[in-house]
């Protein structure tokens, strides 16, 4: 089952957290309003964890089990590549900042598991540490739980969910939160078992679509919804990172799939499908290219709104080669390699 209108969606969400990541002197920062939605933005990975669950559900629904080797090898062919790439272009303007041991966490994916070292190196990475745990649990979710419709799992599920909000709500007020650029604040924001609600609810939502799949315009309650997201980051001050934004999240994503109105049209073709496929790309480089953008354009002194508009078309151009020339051989190459 192919949704296309979905994949567009990643790359809007990813170019949030582009903006959330580039200057807080841009103009859009400037705007009132507007702002509290980017100063949020990050709930943009949020999204990306419901989203990655939703589409496991997708992809593997029509199997009565998974085979552990070649899921581990698909999910390594899809995401490793240019999780290395990001890491390389990093250290072409912050190699003092590397050392082994570092080096060590970030190939291994282990930098979110130590608070403190969650943002080492290409610090987008951290996001891609909580993935690796979701992808070495999806088997043995869909092999034990999700194929035999069990459902010990939704109630397993739900609950860490509301546990996890609660704990997050609790922890970020406590004497115990320490802010930003601390180790409490890693904990709270990044530590993988934070996250893992996200995911169970995405698995949740697929199970759910697949078993009732009914094509129809859905346009006005996709925007009644996208802009009750927009409402909520501006005027609710909420601590949404963690999973709390799957009340609307998930919605948005089912009516999304399900739609076959005008918006589906229209994310549905192919330029913009593409740039939903080339979204990991942007992601996992956009910081290391923008640290290699400005040491080239220093010498100008441009201003930072003329900055921001090189940096998006530089991005935007590197990342589909990247994902046409790196991303897509390597995956099908490794793809192919026959283990054992």
């Amino acid at each position: 089952m192919k949704i296309p209108q979905i994949t567009f969606t990643r790359f809007l969400a990813a170019m949030a957290i582009v903006i959330s990541h580039f200057n807080k002197d841009l103009f859009l920062y400037k705007i009132d309003y507007i702002s509290n939605i980017f100063l949020k933005a990050n709930v943009g990975v949020s999204y990306f964890f419901i989203l990655s669950g939703f589409i496991m559900i997708i992809a593997y629904h029509k199997k009565s089990r998974i085979d552990y080797r070649g899921y581990y090898r698909n999910r390594f062919a899809r995401i490793y590549p240019l999780y290395v790439l990001g890491l390389l272009l990093y250290l072409i303007t912050r190699y003092t900042n590397f050392s082994f041991y570092k080096g060590f966490l970030y190939l291994f994916g282990l930098q979110s598991w130590i608070p403190g070292e969650a943002m080492i190196l290409n610090f987008p990475g951290w996001s891609i540490s909580v993935e690796f745990l979701f992808y070495l649990l999806f088997p043995l979710l869909y092999n034990y739980f999700y194929s035999k419709e069990s459902k010990s799992i939704w109630i397993i599920s739900i609950v860490i969910w509301i546990t996890t909000q609660i704990f997050c709500s609790i922890y970020e007020g406590s004497v115990y939160y320490k802010g930003p650029h601390t180790e409490s604040h890693e904990f709270l924001y990044y530590y993988p078992l934070m996250h893992i609600n996200e995911f169970f609810v995405g698995n949740l939502a697929g199970l759910f679509f697949v078993k009732h799949h009914q094509p129809k315009n859905y346009d006005v309650p996709v925007m009644v919804i996208f802009m009750l997201v927009l409402f909520t980051l501006i005027f609710i001050p909420l601590f949404y990172h963690n999973g709390l934004m799957a009340i609307l999240f998930i919605p948005l994503i089912i009516l999304i799939s399900r739609n076959n109105g005008m918006l589906t049209k229209i994310f549905s073709l192919k330029p913009l499908e593409y740039l939903g496929e080339a979204s990991y790309a942007v992601y996992i480089t956009h910081i290391p290219v923008l640290y290699i953008l400005r040491e080239v354009v220093k010498k100008y002194y441009l201003d930072i709104d003329s900055v921001f508009w090189i940096y998006l078309i530089v991005l935007i151009a590197t990342s589909v080669l990247f994902y046409q020339f790196i991303e897509k051989p390597l995956r099908e190459y490794l793809k192919q390699i026959k283990i054992g």
